[in-house]
Formats: structure tokens, sequence, C-alpha cells
């Protein structure tokens, strides 16, 4: 039958669905998931925007059940594009497209390779990330690599302000390959996964600050994990704190201490 299924999820999700439907490309069928009770959503739905232009969704956590093999098997897809599709794919669906299935990632691969990979990238001081497309394996994020384009990280830049760069380098590395993609004439680049890195999934609590931490890795993690995510936060000094926002003074002396809130001005 041909065309392209896709999974997807968030704004790289949103952006490179509406890129393939702008570019009218033949889009059978959409996997998107249903979205969590309580997440704060700083992106447009991947759900709405394939209803509205007339392509059928499946909302779906996973693609793990055998059923689902059956909906891509009689669809017979020449792609599958997975765009921030937060599960797996089982490596028995992957093997379903007949030109190939592709994972759009946000990291320049193989590093960060895994869950999160912008807020890992600044987390760890990174001075730029990017976004990867790259061919699906039963190993996360470590298929050959297609093409990437890459993003700086400035060094007061959020996870949001990361984060939409990113999409916007996806969308630029799709529009670029797709025509190679089609054409049989992509290249397959194999990543070096000793060169690169991986990382898990964060929660919630591992937003807890470390005053002991130098106040670069501080004024880092604060920017990982920033809104829309759920923040660093303290209570060694008492109730539960919130941090949205630091900066690195520049400055120190007898009078510092870690945590302390400065409400003067300095040039």
């Amino acid at each position: 039958m041909g065309g392209v299924v896709v999974a997807a999820y968030s704004d790289v999700g949103y952006r490179c669905t509406k890129w393939l439907l702008d570019a009218r490309e033949d889009v059978k069928l959409v996997y998107t998931h249903p979205d969590a009770a309580g997440e704060e959503l700083w992106f447009e739905s991947v759900a709405e925007l394939a209803r509205s232009r007339g392509v059928p969704v499946k909302l779906v956590e996973s693609l793990d059940a055998p059923s689902e093999e059956a909906v891509v098997r009689a669809v017979q897809p020449e792609f599958l594009l997975s765009f921030y599709f937060r599960r797996m794919i089982p490596a028995r669906v992957l093997t379903i497209p007949s030109k190939g299935a592709l994972n759009m990632h946000g990291s320049l691969l193989p590093a960060f390779r895994g869950r999160s990979p912008v807020n890992w990238a600044i987390l760890k001081g990174a001075a730029f990330t990017g976004a990867s497309l790259h061919y699906m394996t039963e190993k996360p994020d470590a298929g050959d690599l297609v093409d990437q384009e890459r993003v700086s990280i400035g060094p007061d830049d959020d996870a949001l302000t990361v984060s939409r760069a990113v999409s916007e380098a996806a969308v630029v590395v799709l529009a670029r390959s797709w025509p190679k993609l089609k054409a049989g004439t992509a290249p397959r680049v194999p990543l070096d996964l000793k060169k690169g890195s991986y990382f898990g999934g964060r929660k919630p609590a591992d937003g807890l600050v470390n005053w002991l931490l130098p106040a670069q890795e501080v004024h880092d993690l604060v920017r990982a994990v920033a809104r829309p995510w759920p923040g660093a936060f303290t209570d060694a000094f008492g109730p539960r704190v919130t941090i949205w926002k630091t900066r690195l003074s520049g400055y120190g002396g007898h009078d510092t201490f870690p945590g302390k809130i400065d409400m003067t001005e300095r040039s």
C-alpha cells in the first residue's frame, strides 16, 4: 500500500508531522499518546493536527500489543517514523515498513542517547546538542545515522528554550533527508556507541539541589528542569522552595553561603 505511519508526540512530533502533512506526503496513520493528567503541555497536539487533516489517529501508550502490529501490517507502509514517541517500538514492528523505520532523537548521536536528552545535555553543561535522524533497532538510539543538525546551548538557556531550538533543527533534518530517503539514496552511517553516552529517564525528585556541588552544577540543574518541567527545589532551610531561575554571581566572600538569596543588583 505504501505511504507513512507516524508515531509522534511533543513539539518535535507536532512539527515533524506537520511538515509531512504540509508537504502532502501520504501519511496513512498517526499514533500518539493520550495527554497525561497534570502534565503541563507546552506543545501543540499531534492528535488534533492529524484529525484536522483527515488522517486516522490512534491514542496509545505503546505499540507493544500484537493488535497494533496487525494494524501496521495491514497498512504495509514504506516508512515508519517516530518523532518523540515515548516508548520503544517493538522489533517485530520495525521490520514491517519496506523502506525503513526511523527515529528523530533530540541530541547529536551518539551523545545523550536515551531519555530526556535535552535536559541531560543542559544538566551536564554541554555547549551544544541537536537533532539526529537514525534508523531504529532493538537497542535505543543505536541505529545507523542519516543526518543531524547542531544546536547551540547558551550559558543561561533553559530546557524549554533548547527544546524549541531542537524542534526547529528536527524539521531541518527531516526536510533535508526526506527526498533522499524516498529515493533510497540517504546515507547510513554506523554509530560508534563507545564514543557516546546514555542516560535514563528523570523524575521530579531528581530536582533536589545538592548545595555541596559547585555553583555551575546547581545553575545547570535549575536550567535543566525549569518550567514546564517540575523544577529544582530545596528544603535545606525550611519548607520546600522551588527554584525556577538562577544566575552565576561571579563573586564570593565570607557572607555568602549555599542557597543565599541576594536581592541586590550588581553590575
